[in-house]
């Protein structure tokens, strides 16, 4: 993990991206899909794309370059644009959704040309143009987003063709600088199974925006694989050897997706083709493309497929404060209890550094004063980890609680109800300190905040599960971004995002896409804990006088005042 000097600057004082993220609810888990925008639209109509020009008469070769770099900003019909500055048979080969190289900035980027045989411009017919750029990060043919620090160049081959340069050798892929990408691509929620069946886990790409996104995503997500470090904690419910049929997924007007398949999908179970309809559903609301239903048809002929029946996770009720002797739900001003959870919160003696509240609210865990972590729930209260040094502790929806001690990385371990350890294995290989761990509301993933080789990163992991769903094993460390100074605290917003508290000069509160781009911004004045919802504009920060701060627009505003201890729900 040896990373470029800048790349700590960017990602926590400049900012990744300015990206501006989604918001991002909780996803129906039953039945169709809601009509929204017309026609299978993206919430950012491709209309208002930014457009670029066409190769100007008499340009050089450098120039006939530059323009086609430029023309990556206009994706219509399938970068015709930019096809423009090419001879037609290179324009024919050329395959620019094959990746995208994201540069700083189009005002770093050099062109420098080589006319063959040292001739003049004039009188040469073939040139080398190379293109230098600061790359920041790249998507690769699968829409996967990474960091990718460091000088870039592409070289080019430029031809006169009837007078006029035109490039007839050039690299697959296009190139945008940072402030442009977040106009041309968008981030989408491709949507995989967990283990169980029963939930859905996201796994972010981006593509180019247009019209035609639905034939994209399903393309993507029919016939293909989840992001590596992800694979190992979900599937996909189109077996393998299902294609689409056609290149092509036209919506009606009364907003049904035409999905057609090719024949391997013939004689498919009900289970099975229920499930792969409900996964399409599902990842094109998430991805904002609005349809009332996906319709399977193969030859022509409509297959009959239901929709199953996933997991849904209890509604948000408001933050989760101790305030004015009470603990439970703020919800206007006043504090609702938690049936079990309350009381013994409240009989408790010792000072309380953190509490994470259960999916459906029958237990918590906790981390006291002594330092150790407990649960407590329905009068009861079990001491389940006593090690030293441990993190604030997480629960999963199935009941485990996660605890590790900061200095000993390897040493995680989730543990039941029944207060049974099992320890986890491949936790961070490498890693010499950890300072905050997550589990996601699908139980399908950790976060965490690991330092390796003197360098603080955000990282995700697939939680590896045997067939019971104790947790056995983590997946690959996935980078998400590095970190320059510590972090105060980490939680999810929405299913595909993380909010992290963190310490640079001044305290500032960082929201990264998992599999993206992230935005920093100040925090209020004297925050002390976050607290995260399954709303991706949900954060809620406590400072250290008590008040409680939510977003309000570009702003923070206090939420409420008093509070002794925010805590949070499992999953958030």
């Amino acid at each position: 993990m040896n990373a470029h000097p800048r790349r700590a600057l960017l990602a926590l004082l400049l900012a990744v991206s300015a990206v501006a993220l989604t918001a991002c609810t909780g996803l129906p888990t039953t039945g169709d899909v809601q009509p929204g925008l017309a026609l299978g639209a993206s919430p950012e109509d491709p209309d208002f794309l930014p457009l670029a020009s066409g190769p100007v008469e008499g340009a050089g070769p450098a120039e006939i370059v530059e323009g086609f770099v430029e023309a990556a900003i206009t994706p219509a019909d399938n970068w015709e644009t930019a096809r423009s500055f090419m001879t037609p048979e290179m324009a024919a080969d050329w395959r620019p959704t094959t990746g995208v190289s994201i540069d700083v900035s189009a005002e770093t980027r050099s062109f420098s040309s080589t006319v063959e045989d040292d001739a003049e411009v004039d009188d040469g017919d073939t040139a080398d143009v190379r293109v230098t750029f600061d790359q920041m990060a790249s998507v690769d043919g699968t829409g996967a987003y990474s960091e990718a620090f460091g000088a870039s160049t592409s070289s080019f081959v430029v031809t006169r063709t009837d007078g006029q340069w035109r490039i007839s050798g050039a690299p697959d892929g296009v190139v945008l600088d940072e402030s442009r990408f977040s106009r041309v691509y968008d981030d989408y929620a491709l949507q995989f199974y967990d283990q169980t069946w029963e939930r859905l886990v996201p796994d972010v790409r981006w593509f180019p925006r247009r019209a035609t996104i639905a034939t994209t995503i399903a393309q993507t997500l029919i016939g293909g694989a989840p992001s590596p470090w992800l694979d190992p904690a979900v599937q996909n419910a189109f077996p393998a050897g299902v294609q689409l049929a056609r290149d092509a997924v036209p919506i009606d007007p009364d907003q049904v997706a035409d999905v057609a398949l090719n024949r391997a999908a013939a004689g498919l179970d009900q289970v099975t083709l229920a499930r792969m309809r409900t996964q399409l559903q599902e990842t094109f609301l998430a991805a904002g493309v609005q349809v009332s239903q996906v319709r399977f048809s193969i030859d022509g002929r409509t297959l009959d497929a239901g929709v199953v029946k996933l997991v849904q996770d209890p509604p948000d009720g408001g933050s989760l404060v101790l305030k004015d002797g009470a603990f439970g739900n703020l919800v206007g001003g006043e504090v609702t209890p938690i049936a079990g959870v309350s009381d013994e919160i409240l009989a408790l003696t010792q000072p309380i550094v953190s509490v994470d509240v259960a999916v459906d609210g029958s237990h918590a865990a906790l981390q006291l004063g002594d330092g150790h972590v407990y649960v407590v729930g329905n009068g009861n209260l079990d001491e389940l980890d006593q090690r030293e040094q441990l993190v604030r502790p997480t629960m999963d929806p199935f009941d485990f609680t996660w605890s590790v001690p900061s200095n000993a990385p390897s040493a995680l371990q989730a543990i039941s109800v029944e207060v049974a350890s099992t320890s986890i294995a491949d936790a961070w290989p490498g890693a010499s300190e950890v300072s905050a761990i997550r589990v996601s509301a699908d139980g399908a993933r950790i976060a965490a905040v690991i330092t390796v080789g003197g360098e603080r990163w955000v990282v995700v992991s697939a939680i590896i599960r045997d067939e019971t769903g104790t947790p056995t094993a983590l997946g690959p460390t996935e980078e998400i971004t590095e970190l320059r100074g510590t972090a105060s605290g980490l939680v999810w917003l929405g299913p595909d995002r993380l909010a992290l508290l963190g310490d640079t000069d001044d305290r500032i509160v960082l929201t990264q896409i998992v599999g993206g781009t992230g935005t920093v911004e100040s925090a209020p004045a004297g925050a002390a804990t976050i607290a995260g919802s399954r709303s991706a504009t949900g954060v809620r920060i406590l400072s250290a006088d008590g008040s409680v701060f939510a977003r309000s627009g570009s702003a923070w505003s206090e939420a409420t005042e008093g509070v002794q201890l925010l805590a949070t729900r499992a999953g958030h």
